[in-house]
């Protein structure tokens, strides 16, 4: 016969082992219970959310998969440039991105142009990016390089001023600018509206020739819509011809502080700094577009490159 002190001894320990056993598993699920609900509520805010929506949803997903077309396919370049069509009429951007064909009326202001008779042949035109080069800055000179292109510029502007003065007068037989019918090139104005000048200036005295200037922009003769779309090419503000019809939606509503446009059905003509870009009123056929006094601009629509 075992005494009972002797037999409830195990027994009284190994439940006090049951139970602690039993309370440190329950610290422990409640302790990986409250590590899940953390998990969760971090896992549905906002940033979380922002992620889930910014990262595609499996590989390959994501520009692609929404549509848009991979830099340098053909989808991304085309319809960006704008096409030109056989009969001189350009395709202009619609609603949606889509070319809407504007055909290329007659001018009515064709006969106060000089039209060049058949016999005429000029040279053709350079690339608009070309002729706008002569206005680009060299790189960074020595201080001595400065000093000397400071008084070279200084001697360059007041030669420029005395010719402006000299070409402002108008050409008798029509109100085109004298000298070899360009405009000096301001130094004061942004680097686009100079090479919009120089562009203007390559073929300010090019005979004009309806649909001129539509089937490239490297021609021997342009109209005045062929004439102003070249110069905003120069400018880098147009990759395709435009016809007076469709610069009459280009760019922005308004008179610009640099360049102002005004274009109706049948003509279209441009301010740039202030001087007439202009096809009808020249002095002759080889005369200059850039004109001295200002036109009427009555039955135009303003646009303008915008910023400018």
């Amino acid at each position: 016969m075992t005494q009972p002190s002797q037999a409830t001894a195990p027994a009284t320990l190994a439940g006090k082992l049951s139970r602690a056993s039993l309370l440190a598993a329950a610290l422990a699920a409640a302790l990986i219970a409250a590590a899940v609900v953390i998990v969760i509520v971090a896992g549905s805010g906002p940033h979380a959310r922002a992620l889930a929506k910014a990262r595609p949803a499996h590989p390959g997903a994501g520009a692609a998969a929404a549509g848009v077309p991979r830099a340098g396919s053909a989808q991304a370049g085309a319809g960006a440039a704008g096409a030109t069509l056989a009969n001189g009429s350009s395709a202009a951007a619609g609603a949606g991105g889509k070319r809407v064909s504007v055909a290329e009326t007659a001018d009515p202001q064709e006969a106060s142009s000089f039209p060049a008779p058949a016999t005429v042949h000029h040279k053709a035109a350079a690339a608009p990016a070309s002729a706008s080069q002569q206005i680009v800055a060299a790189g960074a000179p020595s201080d001595a390089e400065v000093k000397q292109e400071l008084a070279q510029m200084q001697a360059v502007e007041r030669s420029a001023k005395r010719q402006q003065r000299l070409s402002l007068t108008p050409v008798p037989g029509g109100e085109s600018v004298g000298g070899n019918g360009t405009i000096p090139i301001p130094p004061n104005v942004p680097e686009v509206v100079q090479r919009v000048i120089a562009g203007a200036n390559a073929i300010a005295d090019f005979p004009y020739v309806f649909g001129g200037g539509h089937g490239s922009f490297v021609d021997n003769a342009y109209d005045c819509s062929g004439s102003v779309s070249y110069a905003l090419a120069a400018g880098g503000l147009l990759s395709a011809p435009e016809t007076s019809g469709e610069l009459e939606s280009w760019g922005a509503p308004g008179p610009g502080r640099y360049i102002t446009i005004f274009a109706n059905a049948g003509h279209t003509y441009m301010y740039v700094d202030g001087v007439l870009y202009d096809t009808a009123g020249r002095s002759g056929v080889y005369a200059s577009r850039w004109q001295v006094i200002p036109t009427d601009n009555t039955g135009y629509v303003v646009r303008h490159p915008p910023g400018l």
